[in-house]
């Protein structure tokens, strides 16, 4: 196995070939578990942190490494290095760090397929869908919905769920799957393809880790089952994993989402509520609410049938969210501004009590 066979792009190798990177190692970042990373470079795996320098430039953890990142690192024992530098990532999938207003949280980088499993028994929902898309879209990679446990449901059960998938977004590629029987599995092999990064997306439970041991053949990952008491899944994944398939494709897991907090990026909100917010641009007052104002495009087309009510209210949900996020990244960023003016005075203070 090569760098090429981790997904290495020919920008990356450009991009290398035009910095000073000389002495240093290039590698995949396959696995992080609180900032203890294990780098991948084709033939060997490497024990990593990073370097005092990368951690105090750092302006959040977004900035840190997170799996699916391309680093270069200083190996300075047999298996073990330092991280020197995050190569440019193509794509960064993220979300609102849970209870750390204004802050981000990665969950994978450099990804160009996104499946997002929600199971027909007791997970699929479709607003819950509609915040994944926009975190997907965002970050412009392609979401795939994997509707599991089908086994667990009728042929009408199933056929009105993707009714309903139609209604509110037809341009969702999905995949029906049975962990169980193997229903659709032969579809997802097809589809998944040498040297892409796909990621997988999902709240606990509803089969992420299963269908991974499934594409690799192989029990890797734990499963649990649904807790009896609470008929939620439980987190079978406590970390970050990248693998490689024998077809040669990237597959990344995740461990359960259960919040999928908005961040201030709003052309994921854009592309998943196309409609709604392209009959926004047509409303009669630039700030109006979209609630009860008179020359409201998006309440005429709520009363005529145009758009659906439960997306609309999502998008309403969503949108104040991302406000939110963007109100506490500001205050966020004045507070920070305050203290590095702060430590300017004491520094030049001390300076000048010196002489």
């Amino acid at each position: 196995m090569n760098l090429s066979d981790l997904g290495f792009t020919k920008e990356l190798t450009e991009f290398l070939q035009k910095a000073d990177f000389s002495g240093f190692t290039t590698g995949r970042v396959i696995r992080e578990d609180r900032e203890r990373y294990l780098v991948a470079t084709g033939d060997q795996e490497y024990e990593a942190e990073i370097t005092g320098n990368l951690r105090f430039s750092a302006a959040s953890r977004a900035d840190f490494p997170a799996v699916g990142d391309w680093v270069t690192m200083v190996i300075y024992e047999q298996d073990l290095a330092l991280i020197q530098r995050i190569l440019p990532r193509k794509s960064i999938l993220e979300r609102q760090a849970v209870g750390k207003p204004g802050e981000k949280q990665i969950i994978s980088t450099n990804v160009d397929y996104a499946f997002i499993m929600q199971s027909i028994d007791n997970n699929f929902n479709i607003n819950r869908l509609e915040r994944y898309l926009s975190i997907c879209y965002s970050s412009n990679i392609e979401p795939v919905l994997i509707i599991s446990k089908i086994d667990k449901a009728t042929g009408k059960e199933v056929k009105d769920s993707i009714e309903l998938l139609r209604k509110r977004d037809n341009r969702v590629n999905y995949f029906l799957l049975s962990n169980l029987t193997g229903e659709g599995l032969d579809q997802i092999n097809a589809f998944i393809q040498k040297g892409k990064t796909y990621c997988v997306m999902g709240s606990s439970g509803v089969g992420k880790s299963t269908l991974i041991n499934n594409l690799l053949k192989k029990e890797i990952l734990k499963t649990r089952e649904i807790s009896r008491s609470t008929n939620k899944g439980r987190h079978a994944t406590e970390h970050r994993e990248l693998f490689v398939l024998d077809n040669g494709a990237i597959l990344i897991d995740n461990p359960g989402m259960r919040e999928l907090g908005m961040t201030d990026n709003i052309e994921g909100i854009r592309n998943t509520f196309q409609e709604i917010f392209n009959l926004t641009l047509r409303c009669k007052f630039p700030d109006c609410r979209h609630i009860d104002e008179k020359g409201c495009a998006v309440i005429e087309a709520l009363q005529n049938g145009t758009i659906d009510k439960d997306s609309l209210d999502n998008f309403r949900k969503v949108l104040k969210e991302q406000k939110r996020f963007q109100i506490s990244l500001a205050e966020k960023r004045r507070k920070d501004r305050q203290f590095g003016k702060m430590v300017k005075e004491i520094l030049k203070e001390k300076k000048k009590n010196k002489f």
